[in-house]
């Protein structure tokens, strides 16, 4: 990725708190550049690996439920871009018709199947696809729904300096998410008010401290999460 001048940059994110953040950015040019450089070619070579398992998930899915195969809700990414993220459908079809964006803990609308995608995060898989294209990133923020992003504070604006991704430390330590909006009556006003400002201190921190080092690191503690290992 490319990080944009400062007077490129969208008005929206034109302000003291986001400045911030482009001042550490800008001093890291090179080890974005890799980033990117990184993201392209395992993206490219796991999508070439993964094809056959994920033709097989596909089929699966396709089984357990009606409906399409990949979920293609919109997303948010750098700099306020909108686009729709590629995830295997673990819900019934509509599911957004049917309740919050956000899930919660034993969802009535996830599949059987679906169910065990999200204990893997093997619905994640597509995403490869936006990686490749440069829409995401291995590691960066959660892409959030732009009905979250428009409830954003100036200093959130600063995480969409850079790609989305796939996983981070804020995913990291709020895996189980879900399971914290058990029983609340108004889910998504509990995860604006409450979760996303937990996880955007996780955000904006690995901002601060970003490094291609630190990226890789937090791929491999993204795996160990999979497998069982708490952080705190």
């Amino acid at each position: 990725m490319m990080l944009r001048k400062w007077e490129a940059i969208p008005e929206f994110m034109r302000t003291p708190e986001v400045r911030e953040y482009w001042d550490i950015l800008r001093k890291k040019r090179f080890q974005l550049f890799l980033k990117r450089v990184f993201d392209f070619l395992i993206a490219l070579i796991m999508l070439i690996l993964l094809l056959i398992p994920m033709l097989i998930i596909a089929i699966l899915i396709k089984a357990d439920s009606e409906g399409p195969v990949l979920y293609r809700q919109e997303r948010v990414t750098t700099y306020g871009k909108h686009f729709r993220i590629h995830k295997f459908r673990t819900m019934v079809n509509n599911a957004d018709k049917k309740g919050s964006v956000v899930t919660v803990d034993n969802d009535s609308r996830i599949t059987k199947i679906g169910s065990k995608l999200r204990g893997l995060r093997l619905d994640e898989l597509p995403q490869l696809i936006d990686v490749l294209i440069g829409d995401m990133s291995f590691v960066g923020t959660r892409p959030e729904a732009v009905k979250y992003v428009d409830r954003y504070i100036p200093e959130f604006n600063s995480t969409l300096l850079m790609p989305a991704g796939i996983t981070s430390e804020a995913s990291i330590r709020y895996k189980d998410e879900d399971k914290l909006l058990k029983d609340t009556t108004n889910v998504d006003d509990v995860y604006v008010e409450q979760i996303l400002p937990a996880k955007m201190k996780w955000n904006l921190e690995s901002i601060r401290r970003f490094s291609f080092g630190r990226d890789i690191l937090t791929m491999f503690r993204t795996v160990a999460a999979v497998l069982g290992k708490e952080y705190k």
